[in-house]
């Protein structure tokens, strides 16, 4: 395919993004399959739409320091394709800036070669003066989101959750055991290396796809190993696992069962349970039944369920403040006020799932948030409202080039107490 193709593919992907609510995953994915694209263009589509998202407010400030004046959103979108692959990817200056400027409307081509040019000319001032900026427009993070850092954590730790948060992830995947778990052959052909402090989880440098396609590996970011680690369930156990697409989770619940005991795994019908149907059963994983259900509608069912569980693990829907580097469009979804709105909706999820559980059994409580109201906020609601619960242990992870931030937090009764109010 041209790349002039591959280009509109991006400035189109652009455009769906700015004009909806849909995450930008869902959107690459429906334009690459439109466009007919091969796997090596969709990641070079991949790489710009997701590298301009990342770096939406750097380059806006490059572009009004190229540009006076206002500019449409199709030749806002035009320069910030040509800006990204000339000061961000190694990208020949010409293919970047011709095959740019051929997608302008002919009455803007003048004005999109003119900045790309100036660019390619001013391209050590420009990336200079971003050493220059605050870091929240130098890492491209809404104000509202780094003040909050800034005043939770400190000026210096705000610094470093951003900056991760402006980096492409690294490749990270889990050993499963329960295919026999990476070979020799696969570490040494993918230049695995242990992550340190978390047992069966390996940076590599490049993905191992015959072992991914065959389960002896899970492409998985080692904090999702904090609350299935906390919950540590037993062989012959009964767990539910509450919001448990895409099963990643509870493939390292099944490992620790040994494949014993049952899991219900619980999701919305949709793509989202196909989806962890397809996981599990890639992963040898036997001894899960997948539910199809909503945990806030459908009462009559959660009540067939009451007190039947030794462990429940529910790992609710978040603003993703600590996987931003993955899910690099949420940061501009997130409105002023969005930890308590979050709140809310955990809140309740909760609440449906702690009657589940058996006299004397165990809940975590787990996000991949490092708000502090989604995290221990929520878990100080539950237990007034179940005063038969307390807080075990809590543990969270923030940001890190070697992991994503992560929060979890083990609920259980007092000691002889029985049943949960």
């Amino acid at each position: 395919m041209s790349s002039k193709q591959t280009r509109r593919t991006c400035a189109a992907i652009l455009r769906d993004w700015e004009e909806s609510t849909a995450f930008i995953d869902a959107i690459i994915d429906r334009r690459c399959m439109q466009a007919g694209l091969e796997s090596r263009d969709r990641a070079f589509v991949q790489n710009i739409t997701l590298g301009i998202i990342r770096n939406l407010t750097l380059l806006g400030t490059w572009i009004d320091r190229l540009r006076k004046g206002k500019i449409g959103s199709d030749e806002q979108r035009l320069l910030e394709i040509g800006l990204f692959q000339i000061l961000l990817m190694r990208v020949p200056d010409h293919a970047a800036v011709n095959e740019t400027v051929d997608l302008a409307r002919p009455r803007a081509r003048a004005m999109v070669n003119a900045v790309l040019r100036r660019a390619v000319r001013e391209r050590d001032e420009l990336l200079a003066l971003t050493e220059t900026l605050p870091p929240a427009q130098r890492y491209s993070m809404p104000e509202h989101i780094y003040t909050r850092w800034e005043q939770q954590f400190g000026v210096k730790p705000a610094e470093e959750i951003a900056a991760n948060a402006a980096a492409p992830a690294a490749l990270t995947v889990r050993s499963n055991p329960l295919c026999g778990g990476l070979s020799k052959q696969d570490i040494e052909q993918s230049g695995a290396q242990a992550v340190d402090g978390h047992p069966g989880f390996y940076l590599v440098e490049t993905l191992p796809m015959d072992a991914l396609d065959c389960g002896r590996c899970y492409a998985q970011d080692p904090a999702t190993a904090l609350a299935p680690g906390l919950l540590a369930p037993k062989p012959g156990e009964r767990v539910l696992d509450a919001c448990a697409a895409p099963g990643g989770k509870s493939a390292i619940l099944a490992a620790a069962m040994e494949n014993t005991g049952e899991i219900v795994a619980v999701d919305i019908a949709g793509p989202r349970s196909e989806r962890l149907r397809e996981n599990l059963r890639r992963l040898a994983v036997t001894n899960v039944r997948v539910a199809t259900l909503d945990l806030l509608r459908e009462g009559a069912l959660l009540a067939e369920l009451r007190e039947s569980f030794d462990r429940v693990l529910i790992d609710v829907p978040c603003s993703n403040t600590g996987v931003l580097r993955r899910r690099v469009d949420a940061r501009w979804r997130l409105m002023p006020g969005f930890p308590a709105q979050m709140a809310e909706l955990q809140s309740r999820l909760v609440r449906a799932v702690v009657p589940l559980l058996k006299p004397g059994g165990k809940l975590v409580y787990s996000t991949c948030s490092i708000e502090p109201e989604e995290n221990s906020g929520v878990v100080t609601g539950i237990i007034e409202q179940f005063p038969s619960l307390k807080k075990l242990e809590e543990l969270s992870l923030l940001p890190s080039p070697r992991h994503d931030g992560a929060y979890a937090a083990l609920l259980g009764p007092f000691a002889g107490e029985g049943k949960l109010h």
